[in-house]
């Protein structure tokens, strides 16, 4: 470590940090993307962020004294670098895996991480509040957020954005643009004029002509104005935070160590909303990264010499099988619409968004906005399919009841990375979404066992006119045949096995681990198909032909489709002992999904253990 990186290795915090000489932060950068390069390809990762961030955050924590002055990192897949320099360089290797660093900044990690973080655009609002609590007691602490340009599209972060503008507390947001969009003003002039808007001698007579002028509101707003168009001609989006209520500053180059340390102690001394605009290339100083920002922003474990990532030939995920459906029914129907809140990868929608780039739309990180969006196509007669995590579903409840369900339109919702996703930890879970789903009036949902099930499901979404929500998991698919498209009966389940003594009903795609355990002790066992309409009837038959009823979900247990069917055998009055299998009540940590589901009692072993103490 010492011989390859001599001055990383000296690195155990920021105090260390803050003791080197400003001609050493350059040499420092460089070593820390090639620790971070060979750190990431070695344990599997987010890779391309974190190289872009490489000088932000080496000027960050050299001129705030973190953790006394608060950073707060927006989404967090930038955050590896923060990590090695804030004491946790030597544990880079466990990081995503069950029991080792977590992979977004989290707070019982360490006390530099001011602030747990999965989602994004949250960053500018909890700062807000560590700001205003600073200022109430006269803490003299600073508050940094880092907000990504993909992330400042949410309308959370221009709520935040919106009021912090209007109370006037210190803090500063350093929009960190990475080329994919705002603006391309990065030069010699900008980084000058950055400094003399930071600068001492500009921020005194800013405020002591504010001061002066108050009592001239003519002259006042035309002073006003007259900085905004200063401002606006080196980079116009700075004109709209200038509106409302930040001083803007920038851009400026976010890898020019010295530029952004000068920029940053300048502004340190700066009172109100200070906003600060870099410029930065995701995936800097790795040229395969650079060239392609979008595949080396999660990597797997891959040689870096080569610059090549592996390319295995897998079955196919549920999300390619849901982009094929998307495709294929598009050739069918123009009036199907694909929507995305920018997980087009993710949700395996690249192709459908090349075939019919008239039929999709990718509304940026605003979740939000898709399901309402969808509710609008759905009312002019078109046939919406919103493709969304199930972690990030939540972040758009109160339009998924109030837009679309109260008044019942034909929105589809595609429902990706339902149940335990692995690496990413309790921020992604899909633990949730049965159980604030089946209370919403007008909501079909279905649980697909594989992918053959999943086709056929959406299929039977596209045929109906009412909200239909379709769930499925993260990974490769089940490798079954698919089958020619029908639309299935509303709220029916299927025996697969007709066995004795305990039936065992399952939702969604842990039919497999179910199948082992009902085959070798002869039990019966059901796929139920659907969350909402229950298949009550052969609830009720199964509980008069079985002595143990045990539901199967990857869900939480309170209120998912095992609570379901004890409502149900509660309200007809079959009091059966019934055991319910799901993911109980704590958040679900990182680790791969084998192993979360040996942990919770999922997988076959699980099954069986809890079937016989029930017994």
């Amino acid at each position: 470590m010492q011989k390859t990186y001599p001055l990383l290795s000296q690195i155990n915090s920021p105090d260390d940090l803050r003791l080197l000489p400003k001609d050493k932060l350059q040499p420092l950068c460089d070593e820390l993307r090639a620790y971070l390069l060979e750190s990431v390809s070695q344990t599997s990762g987010h890779l391309a962020s974190g190289l872009g961030v490489v000088e932000l955050t080496v000027a960050l924590h050299y001129v705030y004294q973190t953790p006394f002055d608060q950073l707060l990192w927006d989404v967090g897949h930038q955050a590896y670098p923060h990590k090695i320099l804030t004491g946790r360089r030597d544990q880079m290797h466990t990081i995503r895996q069950k029991d080792g660093l977590h992979p977004f900044p989290w707070r019982e990690e360490s006390p530099f991480d001011v602030l747990s973080v999965g989602h994004s655009s949250t960053s500018i609002s909890a700062g807000l509040g560590i700001a205003v609590a600073a200022e109430k007691e006269n803490a003299g602490r600073k508050t940094v957020c880092v907000i990504g340009d993909g992330a400042i599209t949410a309308g959370m972060a221009f709520e935040a954005i919106n009021h912090a503008g209007s109370i006037h507390t210190d803090m500063l947001v350093i929009l960190n643009d990475n080329e994919m969009s705002i603006s391309e003003n990065v030069g010699a002039l900008n980084n000058h004029l950055a400094r003399l808007f930071t600068g001492s001698l500009y921020g005194t007579l800013r405020e002591g002509g504010k001061k002066l002028l108050s009592g001239i509101p003519p002259i006042k707003e035309f002073v006003r104005k007259t900085e905004e168009h200063v401002k606006g001609f080196v980079s116009p989006v700075g004109t709209m935070f200038e509106t409302l209520g930040f001083n803007y500053i920038g851009p400026i180059d976010g890898h020019d160590i010295e530029e952004l340390v000068s920029t940053l102690k300048n502004m340190r001394n700066m009172s109100g909303p200070q906003f600060l605009h870099i410029k930065t290339k995701k995936g800097k100083g790795y040229t395969p990264a650079e060239q392609d920002p979008i595949g080396f922003h999660g990597v797997p474990k891959f040689d870096h010499t080569s610059g090549k990532l592996p390319q295995t030939k897998s079955a196919p995920t549920y999300s390619n099988i849901f982009g094929d459906w998307l495709c294929e029914m598009a050739e069918r129907d123009p009036k199907i619409i694909g929507i995305t809140p920018a997980m087009r990868e993710g949700s395996g929608m690249v192709e459908f968004s090349k075939r019919f780039p008239q039929q999709y739309f990718d509304v940026a990180i605003a979740e939000q906005h898709a399901v309402t969006f969808g509710a609008g196509l759905a009312i002019a007669g078109y046939k919406p399919v919103v493709a969304i995590y199930s972690s990030f579903l939540q972040r758009a409840y109160d339009q998924l009841i109030h837009d679309v369900a109260i008044q019942n339109l034909p929105v589809i919702f595609a429902i990706d990375r339902a149940g335990i996703v692995g690496a990413d930890g309790q921020t992604h879970q899909g633990a949730f979404d049965l159980s604030f789903m089946r209370c919403i009036p007008n909501m079909t949902i279905m649980c697909p066992s594989d992918e053959n099930e999943m086709r056929q499901m959406l299929y039977t979404a596209y045929t109906m006119n009412s909200p239909v929500a379709v769930r499925y998991p993260r990974g490769n698919a089940q490798g079954v045949e698919l089958q020619p498209m029908q639309a299935l009966e509303i709220g029916k389940g299927k025996v697969l096995k007709q066995g004795e003594k305990v039936a065992i009903l399952n939702f969604g795609a842990l039919l497999n681990e179910a199948k082992q355990v009902a085959e070798t002790h002869n039990y019966t066992l059901v796929d139920m198909r659907f969350a909402k309409p229950l298949d009550e009837s052969l609830i009720a038959e199964l509980a008069d032909s079985h002595e143990l009823l045990v539901t199967l979900e990857e869900n939480a247990i309170q209120g998912g489709a095992g609570s379901a069917v004890n409502e149900y055998l509660q309200k007809i009055g079959k009091i059966r002992p019934l055991v319910m299998l799901g993911i109980p009540d704590f958040f679900v940590p990182q680790a791969t999904q084998p192993e979360a589901y040996a942990d919770l009692g999922l997988d076959a072993k699980g099954i069986q253990q809890k079937i016989a103490q029930a017994l």
